[in-house]
C-alpha cells in the first residue's frame, strides 16, 4: 500500500492552497464571517466552474470529475488551512454524499448535478432539539399528502449554511422508516433563523418546519440503511479540515517562534517554546497519518471504514484544539486579541471537535465497532 500522494495529487494540492492564499486571506474570512450569507457569490462560482471542485467525487454523468474521495480530502486540508468561508462541506460532503449513496429514483440524479455544477447550494438537516448526532434522535415525522408528496414539521438544528442552502435534505421518519426528503429552500411553511454560534466562519442555523411540502429521494426507509457511511465520510472529511487547521497552527507558532526576540535571542531558543513546538509537531503528523488513511479506507469504501472515521475524528479534533491553543500561548499577549487570526482557529477547532459528536463519544463509537 502507498501512503505517498501522487503527483497529480500534490498537484491538485498546489494549485487549490494557491487558489485559497487568494481568495481567503485573513481580510476576506473576517469579511464574510461578519455577513448574513458566510461567503463569497463570486468565489463559489470560481470554484465550480473554473476549479471543478464541488463536482470533484461526483460521477462525470452528473456534471462531476469521478475523483477518489482522497482528493476531496487533499482539497478541505488546503480549505482548513485557509479557513474558507463557503458551503462546501454542506454542500459536497453531507447533501453530496447522502444523494449519491441513496438508491436511484426520483430528483435524487437531478439535485446530485446541481450539486456538482455548482448551481446550486445544499445541506443536510437532521440534528434536532434534543442536540443528538445519531439515528436515534431523529424524531420529525413525514406526513404523505400525495403519490410522493410528503408534509414536514417540526426544527432541525445546528444545520450547515442552511440559511443559503437552495437545496434541503431533510431526514424524517416514514412509515418506512427514517427517509430522505427534500424541499427548496424557499418552500411555503419553512422559517430559517441563523444561529450565534462560537466559530462564525461556518454558519448555522435553526430550520422550522411547519407543513412545509417535501418530495421523497431514493426509497422510503432508505436513510437508515446509509446514515453511518454518510457519517463516517463526513467524519473523515471534517479530519481533514482539521488537519488542515491544525498545520496552519504549526506553521504560524514556528514562524514566530523565530521572529519574536526576548532577551536578546529568538523565543524560539527557549527549551519551553521548543517542547511545545515538538508536541504540536508530533501530534499534527500523526493526525495527518490518521486522516489520510481514513482518506483511502473511504475511498475503498473498505470493512476499516467506520473504525478508522471514528479514530481519525477523535484524534485529529484533539490534535486541532491543542495546536490552536498552543499556538495562543506562544504568541503571548498579542495572541489573545480580536486583531490576531489565532482566536478564528482556536473557535474553529473548538466547534469542529463537537461537531458529529465530540472525541469521547467518537471513542465509545469505535470501542463498539471493534468490538470492545
Amino acid at each position: 500500500m502507498n501512503f505517498a500522494f501522487s503527483e497529480e495529487q500534490e498537484e491538485l494540492r498546489k494549485v487549490v492552497k494557491q487558489f485559497m492564499e487568494d481568495k481567503s486571506p485573513e481580510a476576506a474570512v473576517r469579511e464574510l464571517m461578519a455577513s448574513d450569507t458566510g461567503y463569497d457569490p463570486d468565489v463559489w462560482k470560481q470554484m465550480g466552474e473554473q476549479m471543478g471542485l464541488q463536482g470533484l467525487i461526483f460521477p462525470e454523468a452528473m456534471g462531476g470529475s469521478e475523483f477518489s474521495y482522497i482528493e476531496l480530502v487533499v482539497v478541505l486540508e488546503e480549505m482548513g488551512r485557509a479557513l474558507l468561508c463557503a458551503p462546501y462541506f454542506s454542500s459536497v460532503v453531507l447533501a453530496g454524499n447522502t444523494l449519491q449513496h441513496l438508491p436511484e429514483g426520483g430528483d435524487r440524479d437531478e439535485l446530485l448535478s446541481r450539486i456538482a455544477t455548482g448551481e446550486a447550494i445544499a445541506t443536510l438537516a437532521y440534528v434536532e432539539e434534543g442536540g443528538r448526532w445519531d439515528l436515534d434522535g431523529i424524531q420529525m415525522e413525514a406526513k404523505k399528502s400525495g403519490d410522493g408528496e410528503y408534509e414536514l414539521t417540526g426544527t432541525k438544528m445546528y444545520v450547515p449554511d442552511g440559511t443559503v442552502a437552495d437545496i434541503i435534505l431533510v431526514l424524517a421518519k416514514t412509515e418506512s422508516g427514517v427517509s430522505v426528503l427534500w424541499c427548496e429552500g424557499d418552500a411555503k411553511g419553512l422559517e430559517r433563523t441563523s444561529l450565534s454560534t462560537l466559530d462564525q466562519t461556518r454558519k448555522q442555523a435553526r430550520l422550522e418546519f411547519s407543513k412545509t411540502p417535501a418530495k421523497l429521494v431514493g426509497n422510503e426507509g432508505s436513510a437508515s440503511e446509509i446514515f453511518s457511511l454518510v457519517m463516517d465520510l463526513a467524519a473523515v472529511a471534517l479530519a481533514a479540515e482539521q488537519v488542515g487547521g491544525a498545520q496552519m497552527c504549526l506553521d504560524m507558532s514556528v514562524e514566530y517562534s523565530k521572529e519574536r526576540i526576548q532577551f536578546g535571542r529568538p523565543i524560539g531558543s527557549f527549551q519551553a517554546i521548543k517542547h511545545k513546538c515538538a508536541d504540536m509537531l508530533l501530534e499534527v503528523e500523526s493526525a495527518k497519518s490518521a486522516a489520510y488513511y481514513a482518506s483511502w479506507c473511504a475511498s475503498e469504501l473498505n470493512d476499516e471504514l467506520p473504525s478508522v472515521a471514528a479514530l481519525a475524528k477523535s484524534y485529529c479534533s484533539e490534535a486541532y484544539f491543542h495546536a490552536a491553543a498552543e499556538n495562543i500561548q506562544i504568541h503571548g499577549g498579542i495572541g489573545f486579541t480580536w486583531e490576531h487570526p489565532a482566536h478564528l482557529y482556536f473557535k474553529r477547532a473548538k466547534s469542529s471537535e463537537l461537531m458529529f459528536g465530540d472525541p469521547t463519544y467518537h471513542r465509545e463509537l469505535l470501542a463498539q465497532r471493534i468490538g470492545l
